[in-house]
């Protein structure tokens, strides 16, 4: 991604942020917290509380999983709180872990449903290939592995949040980064990023294997804290996700992947089939309807304003989810 296409997105992300933080402002206090876990009430007022407004009344109750950062638990809180608002009994258990985690989680049935990623489950859970060839082919790998296993994606989101590196722009400029092979030209650089990018090709293999930078050293850190770590210049360089709210602030240069190692990546629910059934059509129907909504600017404006302004995702959804007639 050239670092000139997130300046442009980045602009309307910010004005996104501006009126997301005037609805967050209207809604008045805490809508109970963004972390642990929360069962939805099966209840509404108004339009909302007669039988056909609520498809999911008398369903049977579910478990929603999301994954261990910022952008999932936005995930988990969207979704839920859209299903809750029809009705549907859930129970949101949050920051399951990195997708292995979550995946064993839901085919174990230990949860019914989580918000994954499209690229994810084709390279690294399906084990596809390094990556899809296009976003619609990555899609498909993706939904016929889940569909062998008796689990369904339902619709992508129109955002993509790829991996990818990124540089302080002081070091950027000093070194003439604009590429990931540029780093070729520094030597030896550290690079950190959560620990299951260190094995794999969205990560240290790809950037080993394609990008031959074989002097590259990983430090192993929690997602986010990596952040702070390239702050203070204890790295050189780390992993990101191309829709994260720390990019805003312009701090940072996001290297082109001329290589396309990182792929294409959606967000999917995805949701186990007797699960799907036994809850009807309107509980896929409110799950694509959220992720239609969901475009590459107002996911950056939501994480920014729980990464950088510290709100708490269930707030930030929720004000989201009723500024779209979503709840």
């Amino acid at each position: 991604m050239k670092q000139s296409r997130l300046f442009s997105r980045t602009a309307g992300a910010a004005m996104a942020a501006v009126v997301l933080s005037g609805l967050l402002a209207a809604c008045g206090g805490s809508s109970g917290g963004g972390s642990g876990t929360t069962a939805a009430p099966g209840g509404g007022t108004g339009p909302a509380s007669s039988p056909a407004a609520l498809p999911g009344k008398g369903k049977p109750a579910i478990v929603m999983g999301d994954k261990n950062f910022a952008e999932e638990y936005l995930l988990g809180a969207l979704y839920s709180q859209a299903l809750k608002a029809k009705g549907f009994t859930v129970t949101l258990k949050e920051n399951l872990g990195s997708s292995e985690i979550a995946d064993k989680s839901l085919t174990s049935g230990q949860i019914d449903i989580y918000p994954e990623y499209t690229g994810v489950i084709y390279t690294e859970l399906a084990k596809l290939g390094d990556r899809g060839k296009s976003a619609d082919s990555t899609y498909a790998g993706a939904k016929s592995f889940e569909a062998k296993r008796g689990f369904t994606i339902l619709e992508p989101t129109p955002f993509r949040d790829a991996d990818g590196v990124a540089v302080l722009n002081d070091y950027a400029k000093k070194n003439g980064l604009k590429t990931i092979g540029d780093l070729s030209k520094v030597g030896s650089f550290t690079y950190a990023g959560p620990p299951e990018n260190g094995t794999r090709f969205q990560g240290v293999v790809g950037l080993k294997k394609v990008y031959k930078l074989n002097k590259i050293q990983f430090k192993p850190l929690t997602i986010g804290a990596q952040y702070q770590a390239l702050n203070q210049k204890k790295v050189d360089s780390i992993a990101i996700f191309t829709t994260d709210g720390q990019l805003a602030s312009g701090k940072y240069a996001v290297l082109e992947d001329t290589e396309g190692i990182f792929g294409f990546q959606q967000a999917v629910p995805v949701v186990s089939d007797k699960v799907l059934k036994a809850q009807g059509p309107a509980f896929a129907e409110t799950l694509n309807a959220v992720s239609a909504k969901l475009t590459t600017d107002a996911i950056v404006a939501m994480n920014k304003a729980v990464q950088i302004d510290q709100k708490k995702p269930a707030d930030v959804a929720k004000a989201f989810l009723a500024a779209n007639g979503l709840s």
